[in-house]
């Protein structure tokens, strides 16, 4: 799990960070925009749009950022035996499929947007062509 931003161009509803899960295997993403990318923001994410919605996952790896390393998500974990990983400090690679995937959706969003301050409404078209684009890694695509 990842954050993308601070995006410079903000939406009308203010929305200035993008909130990116990948399942490693198949590589499918989840990726929801926010304003603030609290640590209660995280834990609701990974609540609503990861474990209600496809299950209890058996590892989550985030980076060192404090909002993704915090109470409220080691506490979420613990309810649902989650083990809790982190990437090496100042090391991306140990993140390296959501750091792909996000410059990928970084990609794919700017070549859909024309106006940048409509970002946000291109997300959900974002994520379907990321999905539905074959995987060099798995020579299949997510979806």
């Amino acid at each position: 799990m990842d954050v993308i931003g601070t995006i410079d161009s903000p939406v009308s509803n203010g929305h200035r960070f993008i909130l990116v899960a990948i399942e490693y295997f198949t590589k499918w993403v989840e990726a929801k925009s926010f304003k603030h990318v609290t640590k209660k923001v995280v834990a609701n994410f990974l609540r609503d749009h990861i474990i209600c919605r496809f299950g209890v996952p058996e590892t989550l790896i985030t980076d060192n950022a404090k909002n993704l390393n915090n109470d409220i998500v080691d506490g979420l974990c613990e309810q649902f035996k989650i083990r809790y990983r982190n990437s090496a400090i100042y090391r991306p690679q140990m993140n390296g499929a959501v750091e792909a995937a996000n410059k990928n959706l970084k990609k794919i969003i700017r070549k859909m947007t024309e106006k940048h301050r409509d970002w946000h409404e291109k997300l959900p078209y974002a994520l379907m062509a990321y999905r539905t684009s074959i995987r060099t890694s798995t020579g299949a695509t997510p979806y």
